[in-house]
């Protein structure tokens, strides 16, 4: 039986009063990402948004190294 891929989160988002990220989740969210997760957790006025995971830039970069002619 073919093994199925597991699904990463690499998308959260935050806005109004709600934030699907934390301040402890810096190393994936980033500390930009982390703070404005926190801040719209706490009350802050912050215009929804969402934050791409460090993990699917660090891909997109590798692909886009391994695509370049040399």
């Amino acid at each position: 039986m073919a093994k199925r891929a597991t699904k990463t989160k690499r998308v959260y988002y935050f806005g109004r009063t709600k934030a699907e990220g934390k301040r402890q989740m810096k190393q994936l969210l980033g500390g930009k990402g982390a703070n404005l997760a926190d801040m719209t957790s706490i009350g802050l006025p912050v215009p929804p948004g969402f934050t791409i995971t460090t993990q699917t830039c660090k891909d997109y970069n590798d692909s886009e190294k391994s695509s370049r002619p040399a």
